[in-house]
């Protein structure tokens, strides 16, 4: 088992001691005849369903059968992450009540019921998440301000796709629908900011049917992330070029208009160290307006130090999973990443961060919707 997979079922074992108590608790008020039995029963199936999904994510690989997708992997997510939520109340709440008893004189108990609650109340989240939020994307146009930006360019309208993460939780017709939703809005051109995939190889032709759907009036332009090159990166990137798609790889092209020009530049994923920023820039037209497009945000302070007027990244999700309505604050993103959703500046630079389209990890969404961000670049 690799390092990830003994996390996993660590984190899985855990997580599953406050089910067994719950469900000991619903075998109790339910008169189920053996409710013991029936509790660890249930425990052990939920884990050895969960086991079975594991070998599955890496490479992502279709299945033969998709409706296994929606009866089996779905509800094993739903239950999971349940279970994952209901661990931390539990614990809270079994030493609260253990206080309580011991200053009371009373024996401390487990409180199976707190437990079942608990679980019944995230279940309902989770079903949400799964089944609702990540499939409910959003489509918002944004006034971006872009320093020294060039009259004729006022008003570019960009596309900011991200993280779409085609595979067996994030079908093609996903993704058709979002690249429809991005064209409908008529943008200039069309950016992807990495991410393409989950892994593996197995849906590269999926992913250029998608990114070939962007219809646009001066072209489609894709980086690379980090799950792309979780497996061959090289049939996908002949697979885009093939369907129109420039593929940029620590370089840039210029855009035109009425005799001015635009730069548009992409670093190669950082993670795997395959970014070089100076070899993005090195050929940009003197005086140009530069924008930049990079998976990993955290390389902004350096564009913006080397004069970049306007970068787009993805990457963080906004965390995936955040309190609703505060997703900016309260989020796992703001914990691990300085930039991580929305729009940033630092002195004339801007940085704009996708949440990203698609999921990794559990198949979920909670406070951070989808979102396909029509960008209207003004200038500052």
């Amino acid at each position: 088992m690799t390092t990830f997979r003994r996390v996993v079922a660590v984190v899985s074992l855990a997580t599953h001691v406050p089910f067994a108590a719950a469900m000991l608790e619903l075998g109790r008020r339910l008169h189920w005849v053996f409710p013991r039995v029936d509790a660890v029963a249930l425990s052990v199936l939920g884990l050895a369903l969960f086991a079975g999904r594991i070998p599955w994510a890496r490479p992502d690989r279709p299945r033969a059968n998709r409706w296994s997708v929606w009866l089996v992997d779905t509800p094993c997510y739903i239950h999971w992450c349940a279970c994952l939520f209901t661990l931390v109340p539990s614990v809270v709440g079994t030493l609260a009540i253990a206080s309580v008893d011991v200053a009371t004189g009373l024996p401390p108990h487990l409180p199976t019921a707190l437990y079942l609650w608990t679980y019944l109340f995230f279940l309902v989240v989770c079903t949400y998440g799964v089944l609702v939020r990540r499939r409910w994307f959003r489509v918002r146009e944004i006034d971006v301000p872009v320093h020294g930006l060039d009259p004729a360019f006022e008003g570019l309208r960009v596309a900011h796709l991200s993280d779409l993460h085609i595979g067996t939780s994030t079908p093609r017709s996903w993704g058709l629908r979002w690249a429809r939703a991005a064209s409908r809005r008529s943008p200039d051109i069309a950016v992807i900011t990495g991410d393409l995939i989950t892994s593996g190889t197995a849906f590269h032709e999926d992913v250029a049917e998608v990114v070939a759907g962007l219809e646009t009036r001066d072209g489609v332009f894709v980086s690379l992330g980090n799950h792309d090159y979780f497996g061959d990166p090289k049939p996908l990137i002949s697979r885009l070029r093939a369907r129109g798609a420039t593929v940029l790889r620590n370089e840039g092209v210029v855009l035109e208009r009425a005799g001015a020009s635009l730069f548009l530049a992409a670093i190669d994923d950082t993670w795997t160290r395959r970014d070089d920023l100076d070899r993005a820039l090195a050929s940009r037209p003197e005086g140009a307006t530069v924008l930049l497009m990079t998976h990993d945000p955290e390389r902004f302070r350096e564009a913006a130090a080397r004069g970049v007027a306007l970068t787009l990244a993805g990457h963080t999700h906004g965390g995936q999973i955040a309190l609703p309505f505060l997703s900016r604050w309260v989020s796992p993103s703001h914990l691990t990443h300085h930039f991580h959703q929305g729009l940033y500046r630092i002195g004339r630079s801007t940085l704009f961060v996708s949440p990203g389209l698609g999921t990794t990890g559990p198949p979920m969404r909670l406070g951070v919707a989808p979102l396909v961000a029509i960008l209207r670049l003004r200038a500052a």
